[in-house]
């Protein structure tokens, strides 16, 4: 059994996307914890309603950082917990170095634009004002660098005549869920190789 921890801030569809995978048998024997930063989150009810272990965590005021409180916390549970993944689905803090140093190449990042466009937040509605012709997604390693590690896959996405930025919104999020979940079987599958 192979453990895959699932970051998470916002409403959780791509961690719910991947809940759903699992339950199909795409991933094979695996179970799946969520960690979320926000108590509120969609992520964390997902998680709830399909029997996840999850947890949320207090990352502390340090706006996109996490306190070192936190980071140490983290620290003990992840290695408590030994994922073969670490997937940062919509998680919106800066993962600190000594977590992606000890979890170098089992952590991965979904980011919502075709990198290395567009790093950071609100990279949709940037892209889209910039009037890009196409927009998409990336799956990336983490680094230390923001959105700057080692591309995995992306995935395109035509900006369409008439397209508004919730149209386009919607159509990156459903790219985000098919790339998100080939990776994730794609990483299992050579870890059995």
């Amino acid at each position: 059994m192979r453990n895959i921890v699932v970051f998470a801030s916002g409403a959780g569809s791509n961690a719910g996307s991947l809940f759903r995978q699992a339950k199909d048998g795409r991933f094979g024997k695996v179970r799946f914890f969520l960690i979320s930063d926000n108590p509120n989150s969609g992520a964390l009810k997902l998680a709830r309603d399909a029997e996840i272990w999850n947890m949320c965590f207090n990352p502390g005021e340090k706006a996109a950082r996490i306190s070192s409180a936190a980071e140490h916390f983290l620290l003990e549970e992840l290695k408590r917990i030994n994922p073969s993944l670490i997937v940062l689905a919509g998680f919106m803090r800066i993962m600190p170095a000594s977590l992606v140093g000890e979890f170098e190449g089992r952590m991965i990042n979904l980011h919502p634009s075709l990198l290395p466009l567009y790093k950071g937040k609100d990279a949709i509605r940037r892209a889209f004002e910039a009037g890009e012709h196409s927009v998409g997604c990336t799956v990336h390693y983490v680094s230390n660098e923001l959105d700057g590690g080692c591309i995995i896959a992306q995935s395109k996405v035509d900006v369409l005549n008439g397209d508004t930025l919730d149209t386009l919104t919607q159509r990156v999020h459903e790219a985000e869920h098919k790339l998100l979940g080939s990776v994730v079987a794609e990483l299992l599958r050579k870890e059995d190789a």
